[in-house]
């Protein structure tokens, strides 16, 4: 019997492999959920009751939301970060800290090995691998399902014959929920044409996304403090996002991406204060920052993005990259207004004690700035055209200058 600390997150696969380890293996279990948002009080009790049920011999709960805003979300809000320009890394953003965190755990409680429920055609494995070996590289790590290969229709059966219970859905889709937002995997994602079922939507609705809602976001060195002038917590601001913009139908969306083992995947997301969020950010950075600052921040933010989604949350790049987002960040502070209708947002106003509009004393389209020479324009004209002017004559056949044809003779 070995002791093992197993990353339970009351889905099918971490149920079977409670039930797995303790019933058929003769393990000793300790299942753990990492929280990183997305439980209501009534799913955590539930999480925990079945998790012994299925025979662990303790579960407990480690709430993490606050570190992974600190950690992470803050730096993904920074770097406008979205996979393939509509994914705001809903779940893959939490794993290497969830990871971090149980195997600390295990080092500190001297477990035998950790366990986890990932399968063999996800992201997560690797994720999880890849924090293991950097935090824990000694520690045995077990996963069954990806090993030997269950599938979730194995594991129902499995589960229904020994009488033990199955999560709430079923097995009928995989979700993973988290204070970014939640994933739902099922039949309809296993091709590139299919739609979720309005049933299969749990955070969104489409009854009210007819209705609206206006709501203003004040953001204090590009972290969200306030929410229609109440100051909160970010973890709290999150999850009162997620459920005022849920409730419009805002933040649904099909993400067609690659996958850390080099195939194509596709999940349902849905992601309400992140969609709010990284909007109304995104439009305060345009106020008060430059272009160029703004260029390569996003950039770089495409480069973070990509590293956390493949698990590297712990190389040192990232500290890097996070002390230029933190630089930018100084003067992204003001207030942004959100307007919320037909499941979607529209930013209607921005303001900033930083705006570089104000500071301007040109009107765009009116008035020139007082230090601004008239033919400044024209020269510059001239200058950015030249490039493509020598294009256009050299490749017309256009002869060369006399002086251009002496030079050639001389050399």
């Amino acid at each position: 019997m070995k002791r093992v600390l197993l990353a339970y997150s009351g889905g099918l696969d971490t149920s079977f492999l409670t039930a797995w380890l303790t019933h058929h293996e003769g393990h000793e279990v300790l299942a753990v959920s990492v929280d990183c948002g997305g439980f209501s009080i009534a799913e955590r009790e539930a999480i925990a009751r079945r998790a012994v049920a299925l025979g662990a011999k303790e579960h407990r709960f480690i709430d993490a939301r606050g570190e992974l805003f600190e950690r992470v979300l803050r730096h993904l809000i920074a770097g406008n970060v979205k996979r393939g320009g509509v994914y705001p890394l809903s779940v893959g953003a939490e794993r290497g800290l969830q990871a971090e965190l149980l195997a600390q755990l295990a080092l500190d409680e001297g477990f035998d090995c950790l366990a986890h429920g990932c399968t063999a055609a996800g992201n997560d494995q690797v994720r999880f691998e890849v924090a293991l070996a950097v935090i824990a590289p000694d520690l045995e790590a077990l996963a069954p399902v990806r090993d030997l290969g269950f599938t979730r229709a194995e594991q129902v059966a499995w589960l229904e014959e020994r009488g033990l219970p199955l999560p709430p859905a079923g097995g009928l889709y995989s979700t993973n929920a988290g204070l970014w937002g939640l994933t739902i995997g099922g039949v309809e994602m296993l091709d590139s044409s299919s739609p979720l079922p309005e049933e299969a939507w749990i955070w969104t609705s489409a009854s009210q996304a007819a209705e609206e809602q206006t709501l203003t976001i004040t953001f204090e060195a590009g972290r969200p403090i306030c929410l229609d002038g109440e100051e909160l917590d970010p973890v709290t601001l999150i999850e009162t996002l997620n459920l005022r913009a849920g409730a419009l139908g805002v933040g649904r969306g099909y993400h067609l991406g690659d996958t850390l083992l080099g195939f194509k995947g596709r999940i349902a997301f849905e992601a309400p204060a992140a969609e709010v969020l990284l909007g109304a950010h995104s439009e305060l950075e345009k106020l008060v920052l430059t272009e160029d600052q703004r260029f390569w921040k996003d950039h770089l933010g495409e480069v973070y993005g990509r590293r956390l989604h493949q698990g590297l949350m712990h190389d040192p790049l990232m500290r890097d990259i996070e002390a230029l987002f933190a630089s930018t960040q100084a003067v992204v502070s003001g207030l942004v207004t959100v307007r919320l209708a037909g499941g979607a947002l529209q930013i209607t106003g921005v303001e900033s004690p930083h705006s570089m509009l104000h500071a301007s004393d040109a009107v765009y389209g009116e008035e020139k700035a007082k230090a601004q020479d008239p033919r400044t324009a024209v020269f510059l004209g001239r200058i950015l055209a030249e490039p493509a002017r020598l294009a256009r004559r050299a490749r017309a056949g256009v002869p060369c200058s006399p002086q251009a044809a002496a030079l050639k003779n001389e050399l």
